[in-house]
């Protein structure tokens, strides 16, 4: 069982950065990536950026560029730059342990034009 806690949302205009977190912790984990979702209001939870144990990271169309994830033994780190009023979604982490996805509870990213 693994749970995860995001942190480092909030308020910030548009072309601000900010930097989200996300801890894993529990008992014998085995996790072999780590990433971040994304669900703005009305809209689907999409895809933003994942990195596996192996170094590799991958990541959406609209965040290239812009945003990087980093991961660090249990943590995993998004660093997001020029922002866009169109990033505005609940950012939620997740994390892959043996086949079985796990999610944290998401932390809000609002960004004004």
């Amino acid at each position: 069982q693994v749970q995860l806690v995001e942190s480092g949302g909030g308020f910030v205009q548009a072309g601000g950065s900010l930097r989200l977190a996300c801890a894993a912790s529990g008992t014998d984990f085995n996790i072999s990536n780590m990433g971040w979702y994304r669900q703005a209001p009305g809209k689907q939870r999409d895809f933003v950026a994942r990195a596996n144990i192996g170094g590799s990271t991958y990541y959406s169309a609209s965040v290239e560029g812009r945003f990087t994830i980093s991961k660090a033994a249990n943590m995993v780190y998004l660093q997001m730059n020029s922002l866009k009023p169109e990033d505005t979604a609940v950012y939620y982490c997740f994390a892959k342990d043996r086949g079985v996805d796990y999610w944290g509870q998401g932390t809000q990213v609002t960004v004004s034009s």
